[in-house]
């Protein structure tokens, strides 16, 4: 252990550019020899962000080597599992295996967390790659990882196996924004719908709008679509392509009669879906855009470009009781877990 505090943030751990937090930074300290108010974690798995896995498997042509190659070098370079390209990371799980000194904490060694803060900040070092669970997003490590002083994270629970509540945990915060914003008899589109998050946040969905309201599912595959059918998580699901607005738009009135959402959740975790979700949002709606693919850019001057006046709200992964209200819907509903249980366990 070094014998002195670091910064809450994080940023003594910053190489460069100096004067940045650890998240916006390209390149971090991954000593992994811990200040009195860190946390040093043995890393079992990594979570990795869903837009930042699809690119890495897209640009490997889904080859596992050079997936592993391509995650160790970003590593190496940057002292953490930061996508250059999408700039997301991820979250991981692993077991508590020193405490720093100065920490006031409910842990103590030997606890299973996961951490709820990004991997685009935490400071990681992979010995090795055990293996890649390519349709799972998951990354079976070993190394070591640091958890700052401000670094949130949750106990794995007894009742729900690890790398469940570690793939529900990874987009716990998008179901609570669900929960947050979606009143009775709203009128809801889920885009994406039919991906982790999607499910989760059209059960939250389904639940808040009560028998007044409507959610209506808009889903690029056809079997993710047939999903949310199964499942009951939808009033109508809509087979289209998020990347095509005016058809995305138009498939939509169909299915509503001519009217538009109140509130619009986008999971998708491909570039240029902004202004599907603009165009089906009504005036004064909201729209909250989960996906770390978002551009600010697009949708800030495509809302203004089409006139529209909504609210959108940045995706924010942490909300407080997240992590809770996710894996509550796991026990609350047997089919969503077995679905869940049958891909990631």
């Amino acid at each position: 252990m070094i014998n002195k505090r670091g910064c809450p943030y994080g940023t003594h751990r910053v190489i460069e550019p100096k004067g940045t937090l650890p998240q916006a930074a390209k390149k971090i300290d991954n000593t992994m020899e811990i200040y009195t108010n860190e946390i040093l974690i043995d890393v079992k798995t990594l979570n990795v962000d869903s837009a930042s896995f699809t690119q890495i498997k897209e640009s490997c042509n889904k080859d596992i080597e050079c997936m592993k190659k391509t995650i160790l070098s970003i590593v190496n370079e940057r002292g953490k599992l930061q996508n250059p390209v999408t700039g997301s990371g991820g979250m991981l799980i692993g077991i508590v295996e020193e405490i720093g000194s100065d920490l006031k904490t409910d842990l103590k060694v030997g606890d299973k967390i996961a951490t709820l803060v990004s991997l685009s900040l935490t400071p990681l070092k992979i010995d090795e790659i055990l293996n890649i669970k390519i349709d799972a997003d998951q990354v079976d490590i070993k190394g070591k990882a640091i958890l700052f002083e401000t670094g949130i994270y949750a106990k794995l629970p007894d009742d729900i196996p690890e790398k469940l509540a570690l793939a529900v945990l990874d987009v716990a915060g998008a179901p609570a924004q669900v929960n947050k914003l979606v009143k009775e008899g709203m009128t809801v589109a889920i885009i994406g719908a039919g991906g982790k998050s999607g499910l989760l946040c059209c059960y939250q969905a389904m639940k808040n709008v009560g028998s007044s309201g409507r959610v209506i599912a808009i889903e690029y595959s056809q079997e993710n679509a047939e999903k949310v059918k199964k499942l009951n998580l939808a009033h109508d699901v809509i087979v289209t392509d998020a990347t095509k607005p005016v058809e995305v738009y138009n498939e939509f009135l169909k299915v509503t009669g001519g009217k538009l959402a109140d509130v619009t959740i986008n999971n998708v975790n491909v570039p240029t879906t902004e202004m599907s979700s603009i165009l089906i949002t009504k005036d004064e709606g909201i729209i909250y855009f989960f996906s770390m693919a978002t551009s600010f850019t697009r949708a800030a001057l495509g809302a203004e470009g089409v006139g529209k006046d909504v609210t959108m709200i940045i995706g924010n992964g942490y909300t407080k009781g997240h992590a809770e209200l996710s894996l509550n819907i796991l026990r609350e509903s047997k089919e969503i877990r077995k679905l869940f249980e049958e891909k990631y366990c």
